[in-house]
Formats: C-alpha cells, structure tokens, sequence
C-alpha cells in the first residue's frame, strides 16, 4: 500500500488478522521464560499463513473441515489436504456477528466470517461438515451463500449403542464415496493404509511430547502444545512431522540441563472445555502468565484430535473404513453426545496421570453444550477432590482484566496448597 492509496476493506481485515496472529506469536517468544528455539519454525509457519498470506498447498485439492469427526486419514488417501476451518479471530468474529445472532459461539460466528472475507491463505476446494455442532450445521446454508458447497456428514448423538456404530460406519463409507466423486480418484487400500500409518506416526510424536509433560520438571508449555497441535489443521502433514521432531530433539536435551518452563511450586492444570483456536489462546496465556503450566488438556484442538489411533483388524479397504469410523465415534468426549461419562473419566485420568493440581474448564459464551456440560463436570470434579475453575469467554480482547482476576486468585489458592502439602 503506498503512502497516498486508500485501504479497502479487505487489506484492513488481512491487516488486523495479521496484527492479532503477531501479538500472539509476540507474547509466546517474549514473555515466557526458556523458550524452546525449535519452536520458532512454528512460529514462522503461521507468520507465512496469517501474516503474509502465504499459501501451502497450491497444487492440492483442499478439503475443508469444519470438525475433527471427519476423518483426515481418509482425506490424505485420495492424495488430498484436510484443513479444518474452525476460527480462532476476532476479525472474523466481528464479521460474522452481523451474519449470525449475536448470542451464537463466537468459534462459528469467526469460522462464518473466514467465509465471509474470503480471506484464505488456501482456499478450499469444497467443505464438509459433521453434523456434530448444531450452530455449524446450521451456519453451512450461510457458508453456501458465499459460493462455497458445504456437505453434510451424519454423525450421531448416542455412541454406546451398536445402531450408533453402524450408523457412523455407513456415514463414512458414504463420505469415502462421494470424495472419490469429487476428486476423481478411486481409493486403493496401498493408499489408505498408509494414510493411516502416516496419521498414527504424527499421533505417535504427539504423544512423545506428552510424555515430557508427565514428569516434575516439565520442559513444554501448554501453550506451545497448542501452536504445534493447531498447526496440524493446515501445514503440510510431513513438514509438521519435522518440525515437531525437532521440538522432540530439544526437549530430550533440555531435559538433560533440567532447564523449564515452570518452577516447582507452579501449579499443574489441566484444561478442558471450548477449543483454543489460533490466536485466541486468552485462557491458556494467562493461566501460564499467572505462573502455572498447562500439562495436559481435553479438546478437539489438541488431546481429542491426537490421543486415539485407528486400530485395524483386517486391512483391506472395508475393514480399514471401520476401523476409522469406530475411532471417530468411539474416542470422541465431545458434549453433543446425549451421555458423555466418558469425557468426565477422561479429565480425572489426565489430571491423575499428568500429576494436576487443578482443572480450568473455559466455554465460550453461546456454546450451549459446554455450558450446559459444566455442571456436570463440576460436580464430578468436586466429588473426586480437585479444584476447578469455570470461565466463560469470547473473543473480544476487552476481557482481560476480569478473566486475569479470577485465573490469578486460583492459581494462588492452587499455590497455597501446594506450599501447605510441603
């Protein structure tokens, strides 16, 4: 832009974009103490993506996903890139208000504004959408309005039964087949198979570094967990591959010089609840910015999407098809299932394995199913003895000080604690 033209709309929306993604990147490489160097490819990974426009995938079908259910394994077979499209920007969410009620997740509200701006780094080709989240699913007739096709998925609501999971099998058999419409492509089980040992080694990794997490000394912030595992939703699966390798390499020497991110008296957190979505870490930063570390979490940003692999019994093209759709539907704790024990066993296991000393439990405001979850997850917090916090949040940054009052005064009581149990 020279110094004399005037700036249309658009080059302000992408200018803002890129003003919320570089505050966020700013805050992680400054005011953190022991920042791990590896980190920084990640960083520039969404300098390129949300600063500069940068495209990844230009000579690839893209296929637009608006939820974790769909399976991304399935996707990589027919030589395709799954790039889920859940939002994280107040720029976006700010466009979408005026196309959404106002009372709707501000997650839906920005994913609807992305559409709206058309401000994509990599456009899809075509988008599909579970019919997971109500607010999406509706939201899919407005996405079309701006000349995007959006296909539905079945999914279920109840996952205990065996009507569910044939159900969920037959779903994705129909998702296989109209991809391979829309693509072009027939599916082989050569690619299939190794789409699924491709997603599993990535899963793998993730799991490596959570082992890092599980120990006195922990050597990786919560929130740089959530760069990395955000990042899978559009790099190239490979280069995420080798960037996260060498996360790993660090850590193993970091570890070695018992350099951290947290001193010992930092208290433990898990934290569950609505997804943090780049860059809308609010929540997480100021947890860790109140002197705690995130150890572990329950969301589809992270844990959720990366913590189950598909276990195959036969491998041929059936038999692999199954083994996925049973992943999908059975490791799933999202609230939308009318009966969700699971996700409560979960958040206790993670906080026994992970060494917790407390749960922060964040829903957006108008995430009607968080929201009504959070009663629920309280009491069972309760009843097991560990501390809980209940946020609830949007994307405007003029919430700050009163979320920072209420983080800083538990992760004190948290302290308290644990200076008392020597």
């Amino acid at each position: 832009m020279t110094k004399h033209s005037i700036e249309t709309p658009k080059e302000k929306q992408n200018r803002h974009k890129a003003m919320e993604a570089i505050n966020t990147i700013n805050t992680m490489k400054d005011e953190f103490k022991n920042p791990i160097a590896a980190m920084d490819a990640f960083y520039e990974l969404y300098e390129d993506v949300y600063c500069k426009q940068k495209a990844l995938h230009e000579d690839a079908i893209k296929v637009g996903t608006m939820c974790i259910q769909i399976p991304s394994e399935i996707i990589y077979a027919f030589d395709a890139v799954p790039i889920r499209l859940c939002n994280g920007f107040y720029t976006d969410d700010d466009i979408g208000s005026d196309l959404l009620p106002q009372k709707a997740c501000p997650l839906v509200k920005a994913t609807v504004g992305h559409f709206a701006s058309g401000n994509f780094s990599d456009k899809p080709h075509f988008v599909y959408s579970p019919t997971t989240c109500d607010q999406k699913t509706k939201a899919g007739a407005t996405i079309e309005g701006f000349g995007y096709e959006v296909i539905d998925v079945d999914f279920p609501r109840m996952k205990e039964s065996e009507i569910s999971r044939e159900y969920f099998r037959q779903s994705i058999r129909e998702f296989t087949v109209d991809l391979s419409r829309r693509i072009g492509k027939k599916l082989t089980r050569k690619r299939l198979k190794n789409a699924v040992h491709k997603i599993g080694y990535a899963q793998s990794l993730y799991h490596k570094l959570c082992e890092y997490r599980k120990k006195e000394h922990v050597t990786i912030s919560g929130n740089d967990m959530f760069f990395i595992t955000n990042a899978f939703f559009f790099d190239k699966i490979d280069s995420w591959t080798e960037k996260t390798q060498r996360v790993l390499e660090e850590l193993k020497q970091r570890e070695k010089e018992n350099i951290t991110v947290a001193a010992k008296v930092s208290p433990r957190i898990v934290y569950t609840g609505s997804p943090p979505i780049f860059p809308n870490y609010k929540i997480p930063m100021l947890i860790e910015q109140s002197d705690a570390v995130i150890v572990a979490d329950e969301t589809c940003s992270s844990n959720r999407m990366f913590n189950d692999m598909v276990a195959v019994d036969e491998w041929n093209i059936y038999g692999m098809l199954d083994s996925i759709a049973d992943k999908y539907l059975k490791a799933c704790t999202c609230p939308i299932f009318t009966k969700n024990d699971d996700r409560i066993r979960r958040i206790i296991d993670l906080v026994k394995t992970y060494s917790a000393d407390g749960v922060v439990y964040q829903a957006f405001a108008g995430c009607t199913v968080y929201e009504l979850e959070q009663r629920s997850v309280l009491e069972a917090m309760e009843k097991a003895g560990i501390p809980i916090l209940y946020l609830e949040s949007d994307y405007s940054p003029s919430q700050g000080g009163q979320l920072s009052t209420r983080v800083e005064a538990f992760i004190e009581s948290l302290k308290m604690k644990k200076r008392k149990q020597g």
